[in-house]
């Protein structure tokens, strides 16, 4: 099966543990060492309706990957995911 990075970013991310949803893919970690993809990123839920940001994004390693459908990836939440924020500067 062959896929683009950019239709990974209409894949929604679910994890069959929980069974939470937890957004939709929104960047990807490359290794250029290996040539491969070594993590999904998934920006984290927005708080109070967006207008003060959004809260950590999901860090998803390439191997908590458990199904990847057309529309839908599934991951195992026992994986190693973690919360990134990155600095992005003030907001005024």
């Amino acid at each position: 099966m062959e896929c683009r990075l950019s239709d990974l970013r209409y894949r929604e991310v679910i994890n069959v543990s929980t069974g939470t949803r937890l957004g939709y893919v929104g960047d990807v970690i490359l290794d250029l060492k290996e040539g491969r993809i070594a993590a999904l990123i998934v920006p984290g839920p927005a708080r109070f309706f967006g207008l003060l940001g959004r809260e950590s994004d999901y860090v998803l390693p390439w191997n908590a990957i458990k199904q990847m459908g057309g529309d839908i990836i599934l991951i195992d939440g026992k994986a190693d995911i973690r919360r990134d924020r990155r600095e992005k500067g003030p907001l005024f």
